[in-house]
């Protein structure tokens, strides 16, 4: 029983969700968070479970706060129905490029009062915080505020940066030592939690899912290359545009390439520099930055391309990698995160060095040999969001169902 006199078990419990994300699409970013977005309606759809998401926003002090993407962001309403879920989007004040160990604290400043408010109207019974940095830590306050507990999922990024700076990582490991249950996307992201210090016993691993009726095989390659103008070998490589991702190195491989066109889709900070390099190696023709692009339209240049390349410095399990699978394109990924959970067979692709030589051997290999697309495939098909949110209920009924951590006064830095 919880603290109300609910009874847990699967399918039983009226399970009252508070899920924390500051990664999380809004009408100016579509996709950004696009998939916590799908676990987070996956579960909200299961039988017996009322969500609520609030996605606190970062905004700089006037003036830049009126100003390029902050001005969008601050134009966001405070609450929303998105997507079938109810979204209240509370403002938290920032310093851009400096300020993201002071982050937990302005998020809790700024949420807390409206998370007391909707927990007098229904409370609720569990905290979902869906990225361990910042959400992770100030889920940890809100919890304690609330008497309730929490959860927290790592990703990537959220412990292999944040998890290493001498000012935000002792915050994780607070926040890991007191949640109820901590969730990793990946056995690799898991060892990298234990390393820092985490309860192992206390970490589920808890994949990602890809949708496997819109992410599927062209019936013909060369005919779906030619409905986006393009022809030849093509690589693909989907990923923001930002130094760890790697897509540097893709763009040196090219050199030894020739004749295979590169489609860059994403959207980064190092776009002006890609096209210098690009134009310096005398590749920039066979080049295509596609800009942002949008989540309906990656399953159909997914499954025209003959190759999905990500040569990342590190990664959780990404997502990308699995919804190209899933379209019947073998990968090319460095040895990272959960690289080796997935790529199972020869079929799938190759874990390579973060070398452009290495990485033009490993895409030219597959360009003489393709793997069949269905062969392909098979490695993918365990990745489904009924499974993601058959797990995730799980895991935070069983946390509903034990004592929350203390009820104390909240305070923060």
């Amino acid at each position: 029983m919880d603290g109300r006199g609910r009874q847990a078990g699967a399918g039983t419990l009226n399970l009252r969700v508070l899920t924390l994300s500051t990664l999380f699409p809004d009408a100016s970013r579509p996709n950004f968070g696009i998939f916590v977005e799908r676990q987070t309606r996956e579960l909200a759809a299961r039988a017996g479970v009322s969500l609520t998401v609030v996605a606190p926003v970062g905004v700089p002090p006037w003036p830049l706060a009126s100003l390029g993407r902050y001005r969008a962001l601050n134009a966001l309403p405070l609450q929303e129905e998105w997507r079938g879920l109810d979204v209240h989007r509370p403002r938290f004040p920032i310093l851009p490029a400096i300020g993201g160990r002071f982050h937990p604290g302005s998020i809790v400043r700024s949420v807390l009062p409206l998370v007391r408010r909707l927990h007098a109207q229904d409370a609720f019974d569990v905290i979902d915080a869906s990225f361990f940095y910042p959400d992770g830590p100030a889920a940890m306050h809100i919890a304690k505020g609330l008497g309730i507990p929490f959860s927290i999922k790592a990703r990537g990024a959220d412990i292999h940066h944040w998890g290493q700076k001498r000012a935000t990582a002792p915050m994780i490991r607070a926040a890991a030592g007191v949640a109820s249950g901590l969730l990793a996307v990946s056995r690799a992201i898991r060892d990298d939690m234990i390393a820092l210090g985490m309860d192992g016993e206390k970490i589920r691993v808890h994949y990602t899912g890809v949708d496997l009726d819109r992410f599927v095989p062209a019936n013909d390659r060369a005919a779906a290359k030619e409905a986006l103008g393009l022809s030849g070998p093509i690589v693909i490589s989907v990923g923001a545009l930002i130094t760890r991702k790697g897509q540097a190195l893709l763009i040196r491989a090219l050199a030894d390439l020739p004749g295979v066109t590169l489609l860059l889709a994403g959207a980064g900070p190092e776009m002006a520099e890609y096209q210098k390099l690009a134009k310096a190696l005398g590749v920039m023709e066979r080049v295509r930055f596609l800009g942002s692009v949008p989540h309906d339209q990656l399953p159909g240049l997914l499954a025209a391309a003959d190759v999905m390349a990500l040569p990342s410095a590190s990664e959780g399990l990404a997502n990308a990698w699995v919804e190209a699978l899933a379209c019947g394109t073998p990968i090319v990924i460095s040895d990272t995160g959960g690289a080796r959970e997935l790529i199972d067979s020869g079929q799938a692709g190759r874990i390579v060095p973060r070398d452009p030589a290495a990485i033009a051997k490993a895409i030219r290999a597959l360009l003489n040999d393709p793997p069949d697309p269905q062969a392909v495939r098979q490695s993918a098909l365990r990745f489904t969001w009924t499974a993601n949110g058959d797990a995730l209920l799980a895991h935070l009924e069983g946390i509903a169902a034990r004592p929350a951590i203390g009820r104390n006064p909240v305070e923060i830095g």
